[in-house]
């Protein structure tokens, strides 16, 4: 799943949205329950303060005085975490009562937390006793029966000892709510790739037809891409015939300028004086700018079709047995690497074209050995396929400053060798044509090497 695609997009959306929304329910849930946790437990406490509330009485008109012991031994363990006093307010604390569990400890909250209450006048807060640790408090105020002192009613329980359960209710809610996020993620990529399912049928058979394997759409589309399937059917026929009416007018047109050309060499070479003489070399220049024309006519509309597919193989060893043919006296040694199955995604004639040129080239400079070899390449980033045609020979080579003069049209950088000078700019401009590229570097085998990439149809697996 590239980063770029549909796919990603829509997977990584919902995954950031289910990661927001779980961890809001998360601590939404954590908080509810944290909050019934507190409710829960002050409602045991003031259970307890309702207790400590009815053992304690007045003695001798000042002193409070314990009735009865509290039920919960807890409150007798040194420093459990759970106490409870009586103290008067604006009087000496000493005349107050403790639990044995504070032992000498007073409980001193902050008259802040205090000053805090609910409609029955009780303040719930936390504190940390002596020993460390975390108490969940209540305090209520009341003036006991035949006293005139207001006393504060103090009751604190061990909040410590509920922090596991919280912990462990917090762990089992980040697992299940994981789980579930890590489900919903799942089921949304299982639907992004159903969903999406059409698409990449519909890029096969774009690829199909591209390749030349079919002429036309015909797979079974949804309602929303079917209209672009229809569209792009159109697009393809409309293509195909401007290809069929350019190549018409381009055969067309030679034939016209073909007679007028003709007329006016018979009636020059009819005729004398320099006029003609130079009527007949315009001719003649006319003719060769007509044919190059007409030729790069052409190959543009060979090139912008779709459909078209050539086997490279067949068509190297063909060109290789020619050219062996012509050049028997010179006994060049040549060494052909090409996959069977490798296919260059255009027309025969383009590829024998620019294969000729190179090989012809190679045969003129090599001493006694050529090196061709094609190859598939894959281009990551655009997951399109080209072939690389390497040919190499043993001869003098080319300086690398006169490398992109000789792919220069009409430029021959050695008088010697036969030939227009025309071969490698027509190799160039053919592979532009197909948006390739040509490079000229240093042969393995010492000499001069061409590569053309041109683009591929993939029928090969081995693809580096």
């Amino acid at each position: 799943m590239r980063r770029n695609s549909l796919a990603f997009r829509l997977t990584a959306s919902a995954g950031i949205v289910c990661f927001v929304l779980f961890m809001a329910a998360g601590f939404l849930l954590a908080d509810l329950f944290r909050a019934a946790v507190e409710r829960n437990f002050d409602a045991r406490l003031e259970a307890v303060l309702d207790g400590l509330l009815a053992s304690v009485d007045i003695k001798d008109e000042t002193t409070p005085a314990m009735t009865a012991a509290l039920a919960d031994t807890r409150f007798s363990i040194p420093l459990s975490g759970w106490y409870w006093q009586v103290t008067p307010i604006g009087a000496n604390q000493s005349q107050g009562l403790v639990s044995q569990s504070l032992l000498d400890q007073r409980l001193t909250p902050d008259p802040a937390v205090l000053a805090e209450r609910n409609q029955t006048g009780v303040a719930r807060f936390y504190l940390t006793d002596a020993k460390g640790t975390k108490v969940r408090a209540i305090e209520q105020r009341y003036q006991l029966f035949g006293s005139q002192q207001q006393y504060s009613f103090l009751v604190a329980g061990n909040f410590d000892e509920l922090r596991g359960e919280i912990d462990d209710f917090n762990n089992a809610l980040i697992l299940v709510l994981g789980l579930l996020a890590l489900g919903l993620v799942l089921a949304v990529l299982v639907q992004v790739r159903f969903g999406l399912k059409p698409m990449h049928e519909l890029e096969g058979e774009l690829n199909a037809i591209r390749e030349g394997r079919k002429d036309k759409l015909s797979g079974t589309y949804p309602e929303e891409i079917d209209a672009v399937a229809q569209e792009l059917n159109l697009l393809i026929s409309a293509n195909a015939e401007v290809i069929e009416r350019a190549r018409t007018q381009v055969g067309n047109l030679a034939h016209a300028l073909k007679t007028p050309l003709s007329v006016l060499a018979n009636e020059a070479n009819a005729a004398k004086g320099t006029l003609a003489e130079k009527v007949q070399q315009q001719i003649h220049v006319m003719r060769d700018q007509v044919s190059l024309y007409l030729d790069r006519a052409r190959r543009a509309a060979r090139a912008r079709s779709l459909g078209a597919a050539t086997d490279m193989r067949p068509v190297l060893e063909g060109l290789l047995r020619t050219l062996a043919k012509i050049n028997e006296a010179r006994h060049i040694e040549v060494e052909l690497i090409c996959p069977p199955g490798l296919q260059f995604r255009g027309e025969q004639q383009d590829l024998e074209e620019i294969a000729g040129n190179l090989l012809d080239n190679a045969w003129k400079w090599a001493a006694r050995r050529i090196r061709v070899e094609a190859r598939l390449l894959r281009d990551t980033p655009s997951n399109r396929f080209w072939v690389v045609l390497t040919v190499g020979d043993d001869g003098p080579g080319l300086p690398a400053d006169k490398r992109e003069e000789a792919l220069q049209r009409g430029r021959r950088l050695d008088e010697t060798k036969p030939g227009s000078g025309l071969g490698l700019s027509i190799v160039a401009e053919t592979a532009a044509m197909y948006s390739g590229t040509v490079s000229l570097g240093v042969s393995q085998l010492g000499g001069l090497e061409s590569q053309v990439h041109l683009p591929a149809t993939g029928a090969v697996a081995t693809a580096t």
